[in-house]
């Protein structure tokens, strides 16, 4: 991660007083969670804490959020065209250069029944990208043999990395592994967190061979993936609901191998989900990953052959 182009971003006070933390600090930051009046909070390593004019401190002691905090960081990231950003606004967050995600929340205007736009941004929720190179390592020779890439599962509660996971998968698929492949490889990126695309390119490495939709749901994205880039492979994150599976079963009947995750903590919780039952028992995976938080992310729990 560019430390100083991401600060550089940010206005006053936050540049300083994230300028202000040492280097091995900030490349273990995970978020930065700003609201209105209340204190900024940092998420590192699990752990939270403050920030106040001197660098981090207790959460108590922490620095508190301005309205004009918040203003001035939509401003910068909207390089002052928010007009330009409205589309991600509707959707409730903001990917800038490098792959770093801002969720926003605040008051919802409607329009048809949908939601418009968000107005009164009251708080945030600054996402740092981490790419964990080579964290699928232990995990590509059971995705990948003889046969092809299989049918992959990545079962994983929120915060535990499937999506850090199923990044590195297709970056090794993408480029070729252990004389197999590369693969072509469609990504369907439905909340801009697997590519982390800025102005339509990804910031995270996928490889040379991956074609990614940005924002575009699940299902029309691997019909359409299907349709014009004859991938070999398809991967999705956070599959769920009924339209999702009827889209897998189409990959499959196409012949396509399909990556893709799904919340849980193990394949018993899995099966209690009446949908991902359904595929479970149809033989649409052939091998599900069990990832946890108990040594850090990405941990790997368990391998299972189905």
């Amino acid at each position: 991660m560019e430390r100083k182009r991401f600060i550089g971003r940010l206005p006053s006070p936050l540049k300083e007083m994230l300028s202000m933390l040492t280097a091995e600090t900030f490349n273990s930051l995970q978020e930065i969670r700003l609201r209105i009046g209340q204190p900024i909070t940092l998420h590192i390593g699990g752990e939270q804490y403050g920030l106040n004019e001197k660098g981090k401190v207790a959460i108590h002691e922490s620095y508190r959020v301005k309205r004009e905090n918040i203003e001035q960081i939509l401003k910068s990231i909207s390089e002052f065209s928010l007009y330009a950003m409205e589309e991600e606004i509707r959707q409730g967050f903001i990917t800038i250069e490098g792959g770093h995600r801002i969720g926003i929340v605040g008051k919802a205007v409607l329009e048809h029944a949908g939601i418009k736009t968000l107005k009164y941004i009251s708080g945030m929720n600054i996402r740092i990208a981490h790419e964990v190179v080579g964290c699928a390592n232990s995990v590509m020779p059971y995705i990948v043999g003889k046969k092809g890439v299989y049918h992959t599962l990545i079962v994983s509660p929120p915060g535990c990395g499937k999506t850090t996971l199923l990044r590195d998968v297709i970056r090794q698929l993408s480029y070729g592994f252990s004389g197999y492949g590369p693969y072509t490889v469609g990504v369907v990126d439905e909340r801009s967190e697997i590519g982390a695309c800025y102005l339509g390119v990804p910031q995270n490495d996928l490889g040379p061979q991956t074609d990614i939709l940005d924002n575009c749901p699940k299902v029309e994205g691997m019909r359409m993936l299907l349709r014009a880039m004859g991938p070999d492979v398809v991967a999705v994150d956070e599959i769920g609901k009924t339209e999702d599976v009827y889209a897998i079963e189409e990959m499959l009947c196409a012949g396509v191998s399909i990556l893709c995750t799904v919340h849980g903590r193990d394949l018993e919780e899995c099966r209690k989900k009446t949908l991902i039952n359904k595929l479970i028992e149809e033989g649409a995976f052939e091998r599900v990953i069990i990832l946890s938080h108990k040594r850090g992310i990405c941990t790997i729990e368990n391998i299972i052959t189905l």
